[in-house]
């Protein structure tokens, strides 16, 4: 059987840098209301009248990856995109890396699972090459939260989490089972989708119905979190997620060498690592830099780590994520 390996990093950010003193302007809230809260000091948001969306900052994040790769875009045999802000209801940003780039009419897919979508879409990848359906595979997690939030202080509670921004890996085939994905480990449980959700648009609330009420008091396109719940969960399934990807490839938690976790929260991240008993030299955070960029936060972090020279030959790598639907989960592979 073949085996997947990352080949090519890249992200891309915004330019336009969001404080939290920003923030304080726009709804009542203060930098260290959010620090306590979330660790987060700042993140980038684009600004209107850019030219930046989900698809086109995916696809400068994909430029990097595949240039660093030392492929090029005609390498490329499928893309896979993760994010839960497309620049379209349909058709999916996937298609759009492949006309940006001027690609070949390869497949590409969308992955539409939040938070945990780089770990699905590179899950869905390794999977493509291991059965030696496709070579080298495109994963790309992008997403434009900022035009989408609720700058008021009834928004509060999520807008100051979020920020936008991509990155991109390219993950090709490999003989050599020692290196690369080992294992990835998927799972939901839906019957708590409310706790973190956008209720509308959907198919049952779709746009012209809101903007023929033009309610005000509508809060239902803006999105919703129970964070306290959501918490909760997620410091149980972090570990759990990891705790199987370890026991399936018969490693312990002293074998991870960096642990880049879903940048959703800071003080997730810390009780996750006082858990396993992790120095700060292995596991890598930068939600205070970016804020919480969902699809895109994994891969942002990988890049950013490695970019860094903190990850090296033959490290033990554990990607781990949570986020609504409730969808969760983990890949764990050698680098």
């Amino acid at each position: 059987m073949y085996n997947s390996k990352i080949i090519g990093l890249g992200k891309y950010l915004p330019d336009h840098v969001v404080t939290n003193d920003d923030l304080s302007k726009m709804m009542d809230t203060t930098d260290e209301w959010i620090q306590e809260r979330t660790g987060i000091i700042e993140r980038r948001w684009i600004v209107e009248g850019s030219e930046d969306t989900s698809a086109t900052m995916g696809a400068k994040a994909a430029k990097i990856a595949i240039e660093r790769s030392g492929l090029t875009k005609d390498d490329i045999d499928f893309i896979v995109f993760a994010t839960l802000s497309p620049d379209y209801y349909f058709p999916g940003c996937g298609v759009q890396i492949q006309d940006i780039l001027d690609m070949p009419t390869v497949g590409a897919l969308d992955v539409r699972n939040q938070c945990s979508g780089f770990i699905y879409a590179v899950a869905v990848a390794d999977q493509f090459i291991k059965t030696g359906m496709y070579r080298n595979v495109l994963v790309v997690g992008s997403e434009y939260h900022s035009g989408g939030l609720d700058k008021t202080t009834r928004g509060r509670g999520v807008t100051v989490i979020f920020g936008d921004g991509a990155g991109a890996a390219v993950l090709s085939r490999t003989e050599d089972n020692t290196k690369g994905i080992l294992s990835s480990h998927l799972h939901s449980e839906g019957k708590y989708a409310e706790e973190l959700t956008v209720i509308g648009p959907s198919i049952k609330h779709w746009v012209p119905e809101i903007i023929e009420a033009n309610d005000a008091e509508d809060t239902s396109y803006y999105p919703y979190m129970n964070g306290t719940f959501v918490f909760k969960h997620a410091v149980v399934r972090f570990s759990e997620a990891i705790i199987e990807g370890l026991e399936a490839n018969n490693l312990k938690k002293e074998d991870i060498a960096m642990l880049i976790p879903h940048q959703a929260n800071l003080r997730i991240s810390q009780f996750i690592q006082r858990k396993f008993g992790l120095r700060d030299d292995q596991v890598f955070n930068n939600i205070q830099k970016y804020g919480n960029t969902t699809a895109a936060s994994v891969v942002i972090a990988l890049t950013e780590a490695w970019e860094e020279g903190k990850i090296h030959d033959g490290d033990t790598v554990v990607l781990a994520a949570f986020g609504s639907g409730f969808t969760w989960g983990s890949v764990i592979m050698r680098w």
